[in-house]
């Protein structure tokens, strides 16, 4: 009722100049409140936990009524907690668990360097590191209760993230910014062909780049890591963000894979951004974690359903 004689209010056009600027300022003022209301009452729990022999440190980041549970998963390099972009997740109503990498920050082990090499890409460090990711997992069902846990991540967690969710069965959903479907090889390849050009797309063609993937010499000599291997083992839904502009991972032969793997059934989608490169999950552009944290929840009403029908 209140609506409606607002909106009367509003359509009288001799009000309406007089309305509309403080109504705006209002409307600001209320939705700065409740943003800040809901990082405010966000808890923050350090924890550890243990995986193949070493005790990994991180934070749980719970929002007072979660929806879903997340692990995050690291992208390459010495990568510490994501506290921000927990905090960001968490204001969405989804608890997240978030750890600093085996080796850095307060976590034990060994970090396998160098950040783009041998040792940080073979298949031996990112089997480790799936592990690594699947005990967050178990750490994470602890930690909340009845909650559908997924795993998301970036960049190189687009390898590590399906491992993962074979190794462990718990892993109810997963999303995946700018991650590769393609081998790990064949993204070096990728990579090393681009050579960080910003204006790669606009000199070059889809054609060019899948030529380089496929038939480029390796520098590297180790045994690949193929995400497809696990994708085609997995029945749990996935989302994947991928910009056009991305010089690290190639997009469009990603997402023809993945429309592949969904036109064998997979629960598998993507989205793709026209205007952003391999940052599609730290752009100043948030459309696409804000597609993301709204895909998430929709996972979590289905998990709710399917729970009551049990």
């Amino acid at each position: 009722m209140k609506r409606l004689q607002i909106g009367k209010l509003i359509n009288n056009q001799r009000i309406k100049p007089l309305l509309s600027l403080p109504l705006f300022f209002l409307c600001l003022i209320v939705f700065n409140q409740v943003a800040a209301q809901s990082i405010d009452s966000l808890t923050r729990r350090d924890i550890t936990f243990s995986s193949e022999g070493v005790l990994l440190a991180g934070t749980l980041f719970s929002p007072t009524h979660p929806q879903a549970a997340i692990v995050l998963v690291h992208g390459s390099g010495q990568e510490k907690r994501m506290g921000l972009f927990a905090e960001r997740v968490a204001a969405h109503g989804i608890t997240v668990l978030t750890y600093d990498k085996r080796g850095v920050g307060g976590s034990e082990g060994i970090y396998a360097g160098p950040e783009v090499g041998t040792n940080n890409v073979d298949s031996m460090n990112l089997s480790l590191l799936a592990k690594d990711a699947s005990a967050a997992v178990n750490k994470l069902h602890e930690l909340v209760n009845k909650l559908p846990v997924g795993l998301v991540g970036a960049s190189q967690a687009g390898w590590i993230i399906p491992m993962a969710a074979t190794l462990n069965p718990s892993v109810d959903f997963m999303v995946v910014f700018s991650g590769p479907t393609i081998t790990s090889l064949e993204q070096l390849r990728f990579q090393f062909h681009t050579n960080g050009d910003p204006n790669y797309w606009e000199n070059h063609s889809e054609a060019e780049a899948r030529e380089h993937i496929k038939n480029d010499p390796d520098r590297f000599q180790f045994t690949a890591t193929d995400p497809k291997h696990f994708l085609t083992k997995l029945t749990i839904p996935g989302l994947w963000l991928f910009g056009a502009k991305d010089i690290q991972v190639p997009a469009q032969l990603c997402i023809e894979q993945l429309n592949q793997l969904k036109g064998e059934g997979k629960p598998f989608e993507n989205r793709l951004y026209s205007n952003l490169g391999h940052n599609t999950a730290s752009a100043s552009d948030e459309t696409p974690v804000e597609d993301a944290m709204q895909w998430i929840k929709h996972r979590a009403l289905e998990y709710k359903k399917s729970s009551k029908s049990k």
